[in-house]
This record gives C-alpha cells, structure tokens and sequence, in this order.
C-alpha cells in the first residue's frame, strides 16, 4: 500500500463512521437470547426452584435470631431451647450456602453455554458477511466486536450471573419473611421502592446511550490503530508518523471522555442507592420503635425485621450495582446479536446482479449498449468476458471521486495488468471487480456462484495470513476436499516445493505464531498455493507479492504465472516486470483508464506507460 492510498483509506474509514455494522435492538436480543436457550427451559425452571429454596433457607438465621431475643426477653433461656435455636441457625445457613452455591454453579453454566453459543452464531455470520459490507464498516468495528465485546461479556457473566441468579430471589424471599413478621414493616421498606425504582429508571435512561457511544468509539479507535499498523512500513517510509498518531490520540481521546461520563452516571446511581438504604433503615427503626413500646409487636420481631433489612443490602446493591456491568455488558451483547442478524443492504438500481458471464443477455446488451474504447474486442471476437466493469464509477465521499467511467473485460484465459501512479484507483478497481465494494454507478459482471463460494473468483492481496494450524490445514481451507497428492501439486505448480522440504513433519508441520514462521516471501507461496487449490474461474492479484521483496521477486513472478495458467488474472502490479508479462496492460490515472494495450504497443505509443517503464528501467539497472 502506498502513502497515498494509506491516507486515501484512513480518510474513508473515516468517513464511514456512520456506517458501521448494525447493533440489535432489546427485541432482537431477546430473541437470539431464547434462541440460544433451545430446549434449555426446564433447566432454567430448575435454577429457579434450587434458588428460591436457597434464598428461604438463608432467612432461617435472622428468624432465629430474633427468637433467640424473645426468649431472653421473656426469661424462656433453656439449654435446649438455644441448642434449638443455634442448630436451626447453623443448619439454615449450610443448607442456604449449598444451595445457592448449586442455584449459581447451574445457572452460570446455563449462561456461559448461551453466551458460547451466541458467540459462536457471530464468528459464523461474520464468515458469510459480504466482504464490501465488512470493509464500509472499516476493519476495526468487526475485530472490537469479536474481540473486545466478547470480552465484555465474558468478563461481566462471572459478575452477573450471581448478581441475578440469587439476589433477586433473595430480595424477593426476604421481602415476604419482613411481610410476615408484620405486615408494617413490609410498609416501611416499601417506602424507598420508589426511590429505587427512580434510580433504577434514571440509569436505564442515561446509561445505554453512553455505553454505547463508549463501544462505538473503542470501534474507531480499534480501526485508526488497525490501519496505521497494517500500513507500518509505509507510515515509516513516508513519515506519516504524526499524521496517523493525531488520528490515534484523537479516537483515544473520545475514548477517555466517553469512559469519564460513564464513571458520572455510575456515581451518582450508586448515590441515590445509599439515600434509599438510609430511609428504609430509618423507617425500620421508627416502626419497631412504635410497635414495641405500644405493645403491638415484640422487641424479637423488630430484631428481625431489621435483620432481614440489613441482609436485603448485599443482594440489593449487587442487584443494583450489577446493572452497570449489565448495560455494558448488553450494549456488547447487541453489537453482538448485530452481527448475527445483520442482512446486506440491497444494490442499488443499476448494478448488474451477478450472472454467468457470456450468456446472451449480456451479449445483446455489449451490442445494444456499445463499449467505450477501454474494452478489449474480446466481445465482438465472440469470446465472451469472464470478468466485466462497465463505466464504473466508485466514491467513498461523493465530494471526491474515486473512479469515474472505468470500462475493462477479461477473457477467460487473459492476464490483464493495471499499472498508474500512486493514488489512481487500482485497488479500488481490484476491489471492485472482487465484489469488495459495489460501484456508485455503472455495473459489475463477475463469474457466477462456484462450490463453497458465493462467486467462482478469488481475491489475493498483499496482506497475506498464516493460520496458526498445519501447513495441510492452511492449504485446505481453499478446497476442504483436496487430499495429499493434490496439496503437493498445489505447491509443486507454484514452485513451492522447497518449503515443504525443509519443513521437519511435511503437511503436518505447525506454521504461523505457534509452530514455523514462514518468510514473507513463503508466505505469499502458500496464498497462491491456495488459489492453485482452489481453482476459481478469476483471480484477482492485488499487490499479492509487493512484501517479499526484490530479492525474490523472480520466484515470486513465476509463482504468479504459473497460478494464473489457464483463469482470467486482473493483476494489480508494483513492479513493471509484472506487466510486462500479462497479455494486455491497463494504465489508470486520477480514476481513468488512459491507454491499453500490450507492453510492446504501449512502449511505441510513448505516452504514459513508456514514461513509467523508463524511470522503472533506470531505477532496477544495474549500478
């Protein structure tokens, strides 16, 4: 990638701030919630009856606790009353714990395996997204969804689960047993239930939006450190070091900010809980304070009542204080189920759906329609194109065109190059004919749909990546099917055959971060030993061996030659030599096509081409 295209695509990313993936909504999390649940209802109803009866065996201490304060009251203080009393205290907190210890064990189980299931449907969804509808999103939007939303969620499920799985089936037994030592002290507490449910509603209505905003922009800053990392090399080369670090401090910046308004509205939620705990406390007191000196309830019920409130404050405050963790967490689970139920928008009017290339309708059309002289005569030869753009035009801002009336055709066994100046739109021609991104006008023809494919093409860039699994399983992923003898074909037809050797277990060597690092320059041997397997009517080449180096530039070039045998190639080439070995060369400038034409007629032509040939021949001669 060079300097300018880098800043050509962090401006884009820029400007499609505004087109991220979707984030569900309440609905559709609920949804893909009890779709994860399945058949998983009677489990559920089993965590909730194993709770209740944990949340009910724990209110048997304060109870006795409060008896224990009558019989001394009353003077009824017999050894067997108060072993009574200390086994019944004793054999409810064991039985509480235990149960509650199970409720919650369960019930995180029962979770952990939805969030699993959850996160699973979202990797797959992610898979079959079309990759133009990833790419508007910019890069980092996906990747923070997988990473740090997921992250999220898994951090927050040991928090939560808990939260929810025994607090509010605490609070809701609790509340009965002060209802049942009288029905005044129920009264009392319900006294601050407005106050919470003020606070509660409070947050509900400030917290989401800034949670969300807070995972948006993590989003962009994930995207700007993206960028500026896989361009590194060129950020350096150019010194668009500053430039790249303002991008970076500034989507940091709105980072902190988001992060510091999160922190207001947690303190002051977290205030308006400590005000209830307050009242209700007090409300309490004054009661008990009336029933015992009026003679309507007993200094051991007061006891209670008040135990019982001062147990309510745990799972109260984890219950309350949870939900901070839940808006986080539930604004990562919706850019979550996002993804998962996330539909491609429709083509606009005008573009071409894909079709069989040749077919008679497109044939009718070339003549009805006319091409301009960009268009090779492949056409009016009879030889229907595989791969067709016509009068193309493609923006990221509508202020500032990309391409604009860009007409090409490749036959079916062509190599076709595309060569300009830096900035002059061949990756977005590349990306374009790939189905990476749609045109603003004009309509692409791509090869139909191919087994295990959604189009019978295959896009090759410069960014080449080496799983960390087996050099088998690297090279299988293009052609699951493929056996031994046709993996070491693969290798064999672009001269890889030297990799495989020094490989100590052959197929089964470990390659990537967590076994054998390959050179770039192997690297890029397996990407198109890959597209060997894979077999697709069209490859698109862009930049696909620009990492290598000069030094296996040769090896590199014969790889490419012999991968392209017998397909349609578009070849976006950095070095000329490249060129000059494809059938026909494409020079594009500003978003134009301007010349076309072979290596030998553009050199007579002795316009841009033979310029641009004679500065590569003198910075490539020998000194």
């Amino acid at each position: 990638m060079t300097a300018r295209d880098s800043d050509t695509a962090a401006e884009a990313g820029a400007s499609r701030a505004g087109r991220r993936l979707p984030v569900a909504d309440a609905r559709q999390v609920a949804r893909a919630v009890r779709a994860a649940l399945g058949g998983r209802w009677w489990s559920l109803a089993g965590v909730v009856a194993i709770l209740t009866a944990g949340a009910a065996a724990d209110l048997i201490a304060p109870a006795a606790l409060g008896g224990l304060v009558d019989a001394v009251e009353s003077g009824e203080t017999g050894t067997a009353w108060l072993w009574t009393l200390g086994a019944a205290m004793v054999g409810g907190a064991l039985v509480g714990a235990v149960l509650t210890a199970v409720g919650v064990v369960t019930a995180s189980r029962l979770y952990e395996t939805v969030i699993a299931q959850l996160r699973e449907r979202m990797v797959a969804r992610a898979f079959e997204l079309p990759q133009g509808m990833v790419e508007e999103a910019g890069s980092g939007d996906l990747v923070s969804r997988a990473t740090d939303d997921v992250a999220e969620i898994s951090q927050a499920a040991p928090r939560i689960v808990p939260a929810l799985t025994s607090s509010l089936f605490t609070i809701a037994v609790t509340l009965v047993g002060i209802a049942v030592v009288d029905y005044r002290y129920a009264l009392a507490v319900a006294v601050i239930v407005p106050i919470h449910v003020f606070a509660v509603r409070w947050y509900l209505r400030n917290a989401p939006q800034v949670y969300t905003a807070q995972r948006a922009a993590m989003a962009e800053r994930a995207h700007h450190l993206l960028t500026s990392l896989h361009g590194i090399d060129t950020v350096h080369a150019y010194r668009l070091q500053d430039r790249h670090n303002a991008r970076i401090a500034r989507a940091s910046w709105q980072v902190v900010g988001w992060e510091l308004r999160a922190r207001v509205v947690q303190n002051r939620f977290f205030g308006r809980l400590n005000v209830a705990e307050f009242l209700g406390m007090t409300g309490l007191l004054v009661v008990g304070y009336l029933l015992v000196t009026n003679d309507l309830g007993t200094l051991g019920g007061a006891t209670t009542a008040i135990m019982f409130f001062i147990r309510l404050f745990n799972p109260i405050n984890s219950l309350l204080i949870v939900i901070d963790d839940m808006q986080s967490a539930l604004a990562s689970l919706a850019r979550i189920v996002g993804v998962i139920d996330a539909t491609p928008e429709p083509q606009e009017p005008g573009h071409d759906a894909v079709s069989a290339p040749g077919d008679a309708d497109d044939r009718e059309d070339a003549a009805d329609n006319g091409e301009d002289d960009a268009v090779s005569a492949l056409a009016d030869a009879g030889a229907p194109p595989v791969l067709a753009l016509r009068d193309v035009a493609f923006h990221y801002d509508p202020d500032r065109p990309v391409l604009n009336g860009v007409s090409l055709e490749i036959g079916r066994t062509e190599t076709v190059a595309l060569v300009g100046p830096s900035g002059a739109g061949k990756s977005t021609v590349a990306a374009l004919a790939a189905g990476v991104h749609e045109p603003t006008a004009g309509s692409v023809r791509r090869p139909p749909a191919a087994e295990g494919r959604d189009r019978d093409l295959v896009l090759i860039t410069q960014e080449v990546h080496v799983f960390a699994a087996t050099l088998r399983e690297n090279l299988t992923l293009a052609a699951p099917s493929a056996d031994d003898e046709q993996v070491r074909a693969a290798l064999a037809t672009v001269g890889a055959d030297g990799l495989l050797a020094r490989l100590p277990e052959g197929l089964d060597t470990v390659v990537g971060t967590e076994g054998h690092s390959l050179t770039p320059a192997e690297a890029q041997l397996l990407a198109l030993a890959r597209m060997v397997l894979a077999d697709p009517a069209v490859a698109i080449l862009d930049e696909a061996t620009a990492e290598a180096g000069s030094a296996h530039a040769g090896t590199l070039d014969s790889a490419t030659a012999a991968a392209l045998s017998g397909r349609a190639g578009l070849v976006v080439a950095h070095r000329l030599d490249q060129a000059k070995a494809c059938d026909r060369i494409l020079v594009i400038e500003s978003g134009r096509i301007i010349e076309e034409g072979s290596h030998t007629d553009l050199r007579a032509l002795g316009g841009t081409y033979a310029a641009l040939w004679e500065a590569w021949s003198r910075q490539t001669a020998p000194r």
